[in-house]
């Protein structure tokens, strides 16, 4: 090689490999190896013992690839009969590509993370040369790693946004606004190259713009898990991320699949997280297996730092004793406006819908179920093993609507007005109703006490003076004591959410 900073790629070569019973280390055998082969006229290019699979590998031209196994049969052939070889074979479409690095592991950690695992490695450490064998069609991906390793080339990360309402939508526009001056203050490279929603996808390798509105209008391709993996799996894109925007409860069933196709996962659906606790624990295993992330900040307090504060206070030894704050920025929006205004009950929903701080189906905020699975997560981030079942939740929605139709539980919203207002007018003075979760008792022990449920505090109280769609998070620990910390901020809207999503999508992408 004349340059070596170049890397070098050697196609149509396949692999003959020789296996056995105690045939490592025996005497001669390489040489009768190269003997053989040569004296067919085939030219050997790497060498490689199998230590745990007590083999030799051999690389040829694939044109060579069956003349060298009938060869070596033949010459191996009493050693087949008595036991001592056992298989001889060839595995064809395959490349070599070469370079030379300081930090190799490096790069074969980069390759593992995105499910690349050579068939051979060779390394001449004096001179920092490595020669892998990769099958054809990893190729290029393999060269992009190595050349975004080597020579600091900018790391391309290729989204798949699935749902593009309110929040997905946002996230789109924010990405394609800001990714210029990623790429040139990061030096990454965010492609958007799959837009999904329930019925329809869109692909683009070259990544969406403007337009992507459009494409996916006119798109043909009907929406499927299985058409993702393909069209990323045909273009050999590397650095994988699914972004999960939905509220779908069927669709988080496929996060396993993304990860095991080499997929990290960032999601605002909170589904995931309140599965029963076995698949909870099943799917962070299978994210260490396969060396995958799963991040999902805005699960809890949309924009706001809560669950990393958290994780990193739990993982520090501090012991967490409550968790207790107004925690849908949905349920604060009208319960702030509620005690303040005149308004009646309804129209507060009414308003908080048409500012879309409400779920799809504002049942989801008036039953408690938001709520509960916040606090569900957080319950799970401290070790916690409560299911959704364990949770005392007040539901705001009266029984008769809870089985009728979105339409028709909008069409019939002033039948809450009477509850409320009456719940409203028997405050004690100065107080304000809020609708909060409670983490609490022995928090050292399996399980802790989940509540959520609507109170009444003083106006003056911290719950109290909360405004807007304020959510605010009160973090009881054994050092603070008495004084929790308190992170409060806008806690829902879909460019909050939308802005903690691509925070998530970012941290994910400096680690790769």
């Amino acid at each position: 090689m004349t340059d070596k900073n170049a890397i070098n790629i050697y196609r149509n070569k396949a692999l003959v490999n020789f296996e056995g019973k105690d045939f490592l280390g025996q005497i001669g055998v390489d040489s009768r190896i190269f003997q053989v082969l040569n004296g067919g006229g085939i030219s050997v290019g790497v060498i490689s013992q199998q230590a745990i699979e007590n083999g030799i590998s051999v690389l040829v031209d694939e044109n060579d690839a069956s003349d060298a196994v009938d060869f070596l049969n033949k010459e191996f052939e009493k050693e087949k009969n008595n036991g001592q070889v056992s298989n001889i074979y060839s595995i064809e479409n395959l490349s070599v590509i070469g370079f030379v690095s300081e930090n190799y592991n490096k790069i074969l950690s980069e390759l593992q993370r995105n499910k690349i695992f050579p068939l051979l490695l060779s390394q001449i450490a004096s001179a920092g040369r490595v020669n892998i064998v990769v099958t054809d069609n990893q190729t290029e991906i393999t060269k992009n790693i190595i050349e975004t390793e080597i020579y600091g080339k900018p790391k391309t990360v290729h989204l798949a946004l699935i749902g593009h309402g309110n929040v997905g939508g946002t996230l789109v526009e924010q990405i394609l606004d800001s990714a210029y001056d990623i790429l040139n203050r990061k030096r990454v490279d965010l492609k958007i190259v799959a837009i999904a929603n329930s019925r329809k996808v869109a692909f683009n390798k070259a990544g969406f713009g403007s337009d992507w509105r459009q494409k996916i209008k006119y798109s043909q391709t009907e929406s499927s898990v299985q058409s993702l993996v393909d069209f990323v799996n045909e273009h050999h894109l590397e650095n994988l991320v699914m972004v999960d925007n939905t509220a779908s409860k069927d669709f988080v069933k496929n996060y396993p699949v993304f990860v095991e196709n080499g997929f990290d996962v960032v999601g605002s659906n909170k589904i995931y997280n309140t599965l029963p606790i076995s698949e909870y624990r099943n799917f962070r295993k299978l994210l260490e297996k396969n060396k995958k992330k799963y991040l999902y900040e805005t699960n809890v307090g949309a924009g706001l730092p809560l669950i990393d504060t958290i994780k990193l206070l739990h993982l520090s030894g501090e012991n967490i004793t409550r968790i207790k704050g107004v925690f849908s920025g949905t349920l604060s929006y009208v319960f702030n406006n509620f005690s303040l205004r005149n308004d009646k009950f309804s129209t507060i929903i009414n308003e908080a819908l048409e500012k879309g701080y409400t779920e799809p189906d504002p049942r989801e905020d008036l039953s408690g179920n938001d709520v509960a699975r916040k606090l569900l997560i957080l319950a799970r981030e401290l070790d916690l093993i409560n299911e959704f079942d364990d949770i005392n939740i007040q539901n705001l929605v009266p029984e008769t609507l809870l089985s009728v139709s979105k339409e028709e539980f909008l069409s019939r919203l002033q039948e809450l007005d009477s509850e409320y207002q009456n719940i409203k007018e028997n405050q004690q003075p100065d107080h304000v109703l809020r609708y909060v979760g409670d983490l609490h008792g022995d928090l050292q022990k399996e399980k802790g006490e989940l509540d959520v449920k609507l109170i009444s505090v003083p106006a003056n109280s911290a719950l109290g003076q909360l405004k807007g769609s304020d959510s605010i998070f009160e973090i009881y620990t054994e050092s603070y004591g008495e004084n929790p910390i308190v992170i409060m901020g806008a806690g829902a809207g879909a460019k909050v959410t939308a802005r903690g999503v691509f925070g998530d999508i970012l941290r994910l992408s400096e680690t790769k």
